[in-house]
């Protein structure tokens, strides 16, 4: 998901339906679908540019839409699958995660308009996070976090996640050094970025799919398939606690959360008879 705060509009990949939708929040209803989209991934919004881009695992796109029209204003293709999606404001560059059967960090010059380069990595990559000139990758099928160099395109170390396969999601807290990972049998691992290793695990929900950092409220939101959200308190930077595990639904994993806002937008899957649907949250103080 995506957020545009001018116009109070969310933009939803969704993937089964092979779209693209816009929502109106203000008035809490669908107001456009971009159809034909070869399972649409990651969505990145750029009010500067006006423009949405899309990630397509089935093609291996990214897809630049104006944002008014929503006509296709360029195309990016890469050799295998694209997912997750990271826009850096300094630079103008967009990173996308790139395979299948193998693994990379695609990089675009929205400026420009063009691939300008990759970065290879062991395999698949699932969620990332940018911290300078450093890159955080979560590589599931190898169990671990590799550590790319943004300048030399390499990657300088790699950390295994020991405490469960399958590391998924993943966030970040710059002030206090800490990356976050959500492991889908149900682990949730904290990292010190300065030493590479982890500081602090809870069991939290199993099928995590997104995790966020509430800053003001020291406190990270992880949205699991399993059917909850979950609510952890950062009470100092190598100590958490499960506050809360709200009720959601099963397969509810994509979500959310914006900080200017203070809401996080769940995705509520079809199935059934349960009507796909958009929920949100207000966290509490």
């Amino acid at each position: 998901m995506a957020l545009d705060r001018g116009k109070r509009r969310l933009f939803v990949s969704a993937e089964d339906n092979r779209t693209l939708e816009v929502l109106d929040l203000e008035k809490q209803r669908p107001v456009h679908s971009i159809p034909g989209l070869e399972e649409p991934k990651w969505v990145v919004y750029r009010p500067e540019k006006k423009a949405l881009y899309v990630a397509t695992g089935g093609d291996g796109k990214v897809t630049e839409f104006d944002d008014s029209n929503f006509s296709i204003l360029h195309r990016f293709t890469f050799k295998e699958k694209c997912n997750n999606l990271r826009f850096d404001e300094t630079t103008g560059q967009l990173w996308v995660g790139v395979g299948d059967s193998f693994g990379a960090l695609g990089i675009i010059d929205t400026r420009q308009d063009t691939i300008v380069g990759q970065i290879p990595l062991s395999d698949y990559p699932k969620q990332f996070e940018l911290d300078g000139n450093r890159i955080y990758v979560n590589i599931p099928r190898k169990n671990m976090i590799e550590v790319a160099n943004r300048v030399t395109r390499k990657v300088i170390a790699t950390w295994p996640v020991k405490e469960a396969p399958e590391n998924v999601p993943m966030a970040l807290d710059r002030t206090h050094q800490r990356l976050f990972v959500g492991c889908e049998p149900g682990k949730f691992v904290v990292f010190s970025t300065a030493t590479g290793t982890s500081v602090a695990s809870l069991d939290i929900d199993k099928d995590a799919d997104g995790i966020y950092y509430d800053e003001h409220r020291r406190r990270l939101y992880i949205s699991c398939g399993e059917g909850f959200l979950d609510v952890i308190s950062q009470n100092d930077p190598d100590h958490y606690q499960l506050l809360e595990k709200i009720p959601t639904a099963q397969g509810a994993g994509t979500s959310l959360y914006s900080a200017e806002l203070d809401e996080i937008f769940l995705a509520v899957p079809q199935a059934n008879g349960r009507q796909a649907a958009i929920r949100i949250y207000q966290p509490a103080d």
